[in-house]
């Protein structure tokens, strides 16, 4: 094993880890404000926008993530040639087709977290703020949704490490992540093993670093409540 292939390709390796932490912060956010919005839609007594709504999480959850990166990636080019009548497809490229497909696969895994949370306070608050003249959005805004996310903050940033981990697929789009410049390195310098290897240290230190935040989180709330 040479070590000179990490030692000699760090600030390469270091833009592609900045981009992975990038991706993870810009998709998590999307995805939870999209979630967020999914979650009240499958809750809404309109039962057209509640079974659409079940529709699209159910898919997005039963689907592989990297099946849906392929779709996007190769099949949104097609449309969008064909919806503004170019003869040849037009490029989304690599990483807006990273962030759009995560924001839209991850928002159906938090819209599920984030509804067992609203459901997780007591109906009697709603019906509270129903009686101050509170409508229903400004109810979820103000008393509900405040009390849902601290409720569900250590499940949120668990699947946020879950996410975190789920980036590294990216490189199947020649997208430069952390595992892309890792498996670019590996092909250079015929260090699979080494690399490789690399790799699955830094994955875990992080993800066991977040978790072990987690479970810290949950006691400190654990002892408030």
């Amino acid at each position: 094993m040479d070590f000179t292939s990490i030692t000699g390709s760090i600030p390469f390796i270091l833009r592609g880890a900045a981009y992975t932490l990038e991706l993870t912060a810009s998709a998590a956010l999307g995805a939870i404000i999209l979630g967020t919005f999914l979650a009240l839609g499958k809750m809404a007594k309109n039962r057209l926008l509640s079974l659409t709504v079940s529709a699209y999480v159910n898919l997005m959850r039963a689907v592989p993530l990297v099946l849906i990166l392929f779709w996007f990636f190769f099949l949104v080019p097609v449309f969008i040639a064909w919806f503004t009548g170019s003869p040849i497809p037009v490029p989304v490229g690599p990483e807006k087709t990273a962030l759009i497909t995560f924001i839209l696969f991850e928002a159906a895994y938090y819209a599920e977290i984030i509804r067992a949370g609203i459901q997780s306070i007591s109906r009697g608050q709603l019906y509270a703020c129903q009686a101050l003249g509170l409508t229903f959005w400004q109810s979820m805004r103000h008393v509900i949704l405040p009390q849902a996310f601290r409720n569900m903050g250590p499940v949120l940033l668990t699947q946020t490490i879950v996410l975190f981990q789920d980036t590294s697929l990216v490189y199947v789009l020649s997208a430069t992540d952390f595992m892309g410049a890792v498996s670019k390195i590996a092909q250079r310098d015929s260090q699979l093993t080494l690399m490789y290897c690399f790799a699955a240290v830094c994955y875990f230190v992080v993800s066991f670093t977040l978790s072990s935040g987690v479970k810290h989180m949950q006691k400190k709330l654990a002892i408030i409540r």
